[in-house]
């Protein structure tokens, strides 16, 4: 019998779920967040062990979701100092990077930023010859000053030569084991916001990289010598290879992996989803069983980046927001007792007032292990303010009147009421405390391709196949068995201001983990 680890270290708990070959829950618990990582995940990992009697010989896959890469980009701790490189003189020199950047990020990393010859039409044509003189220049000067290369040529989804001959230049100079970012691998076509995302990721490579080693110490203290993987912001898994490339795939994962989990969990393809923490609260929205993703370019830290996220609404409302009076007024949040609610809030003897002693209070759910009596009107105004909030967020993620299937998930969801206006019906399933967990364990591994591509001299369907393959290459790449890979959207978006029949493609493939495909073939094999 093979099993598999569901992990999401967010910002208070660590979830940890043990699945089945048959996805059925096994064992689950929540551990609090630990500074180190590792002793969080393996006393999680360690409980459900000992829960289910599983040996962790016996465990073959284990997922991990975590908020490390984004906590580090807000904290701006453990960043790496970056070699920022433009592939675009002279087209480019008007704006310099780090354009729109917050100061404090700016003053650190424009230090080690050129622009430099190079480039692309939106057609593939050079621009202007790459310059290969300045880059090892460039390359010799930042050797043993900097951890990482960020690379963005204009164009460089379209055309990507001159981005990989500038990587083999730094390469040679700075040796193999230097991080590299390549812009064409990460964002989209829109030039300073790809540059942003590559740099951010080039900043973030060591975060990661520590969260990684410590999620496989952790599960090698118990015995676990598992395939593992990282959990990404499209709702779908990487290897642990592919997640030391492309860690800034890693930013909001953890609400997508509720969702895919809420999705699981209900068997329900679109459907809004709210998920309620220790903090805050996330509002998505599930199409086709997957999280929409965001249509416009979205803020990391204050940076404004132009890479796959999920379309998300976030309100400062959890089981641990505080609740306070002033002049009269209630108000539930922003600020939070957060983890400490076990120790502060007043359903578990402590003394401060939070959302959880509020619904306590009200007889509206059992939550604690003390009775908590607030006055009436101050905890039906908290009430109302808190449901209020929630309601706005549902309805701000609405795209249409009708009403709309409610999933609620996360520990804190149990707090909320099983009805809202504009919501044909509620749903909180079996397991909703740690459906981010669940979420990441059953998740497939996906390949995207987002271009421009000449359609003057391709037909329509062979530029379609040609953005197929590449989709599906980088699935591949990413850990999905070939043969399971099916296209779960396509998107073409005539680009009428360029010349050549210009359309811009966007097509989303996913399959399931490589290794468990192999592994069900043998277990196919031997039963018979």
């Amino acid at each position: 019998m093979s099993y598999r680890l569901g992990i999401d270290v967010g910002g208070t708990n660590t979830d940890v779920v043990l699945l089945d070959r048959e996805n059925a829950v096994i064992a689950k618990t929540k551990t609090a967040v630990t500074a180190d990582i590792v002793s969080g995940i393996r006393a999680g990992v360690g409980t459900v062990l000992q829960q289910s009697g599983v040996e962790g010989a016996d465990i073959t896959h284990a997922m991990l979701g975590t908020t490390q890469v984004t906590n580090a980009i807000i904290e701006r701790r453990e960043l790496n100092d970056v070699a920022i490189v433009r592939l675009g003189a002279p087209a480019t020199r008007a704006v310099k990077p780090l354009a729109g950047w917050p100061e404090d990020l700016r003053e650190r990393y424009a230090q080690y930023s050129w622009i430099v010859g190079g480039g692309h039409e939106f057609d593939g044509r050079e621009i202007a010859p790459l310059d290969e003189a300045e880059l090892a220049t460039i390359a010799q000067a930042v050797k043993g000053k900097v951890q990482a290369v960020a690379i963005t040529g204009v164009f460089s989804p379209v055309n990507t030569d001159h981005e990989e001959r500038a990587a083999r230049i730094f390469r040679e100079i700075l040796g193999e084991d230097i991080p590299i970012s390549l812009s064409y691998q990460l964002g989209s076509v829109g030039l300073l916001e790809r540059e942003n995302a590559t740099v951010l990721n080039a900043a973030v490579s060591n975060v990661a990289k520590r969260a990684t080693l410590s999620f496989q110490q952790a599960l090698a203290d118990l015995d676990v010598h598992a395939a593992l993987y990282l959990a990404q912001n499209d709702g779908t898994l990487m290897s642990v290879e592919y997640a030391l490339l492309y860690p800034i795939l890693t930013i909001a994962c953890g609400p997508t992996n509720s969702m895919r989990g809420a999705a699981y969990l209900t068997g329900l393809k679109n459907a809004i989803v709210v998920d309620v923490g220790g903090t805050s609260t996330d509002v998505g929205v599930l199409v086709n069983g997957f999280p929409r993703e965001s249509f416009v370019a979205v803020d990391v830290g204050g940076v404004r980046t132009n890479f796959r996220m999920p379309d998300l609404y976030s309100i400062g409302l959890g089981g641990g927001s505080r609740v306070t009076e002033v002049d009269g007024k209630v108000e539930v949040g922003p600020k939070s007792v957060g983890y400490r609610i076990v120790q502060e809030g007043r359903a578990f003897g402590g003394d401060t007032t939070t959302f959880t002693d509020v619904v306590v209070s009200l007889g509206k759910a059992k939550v604690g292990t003390h009775a908590v009596h607030l006055p009436e009107e101050v905890a039906n105004r908290a009430y109302e303010v808190a449901i209020d909030k929630t309601a706005e967020a549902i309805d701000r993620m609405k795209t249409s009147a009708e009403a709309t299937p409610l999933i609620l998930v996360g520990g804190g969801s149990v707090l909320l009421p099983s009805q809202f206006e504009g919501v044909s019906e509620v749903y909180r399933p079996e397991n909703y405390d740690v459906a981010n967990a669940i979420g990441a364990a059953i998740a497939q591994v996906s390949g995207r391709v987002d271009r421009i591509f000449a359609m003057d001299q391709k037909s329509r369907e062979e530029v379609l196949a040609e953005a197929k393959s590449i989709a599906i290459a980088e699935a591949i790449r990413a850990g999905a068995e070939a043969s399971t890979i099916e296209v779960v959207e396509i998107e073409e978006i005539p680009i009428a201001y360029l010349p050549g029949n210009a359309v811009r493609i966007k097509v989303t493939v996913a399959g399931t983990l490589a290794s468990y495909s192999q592994e069900q073939k043998v277990g196919a094999h031997a039963s018979h």
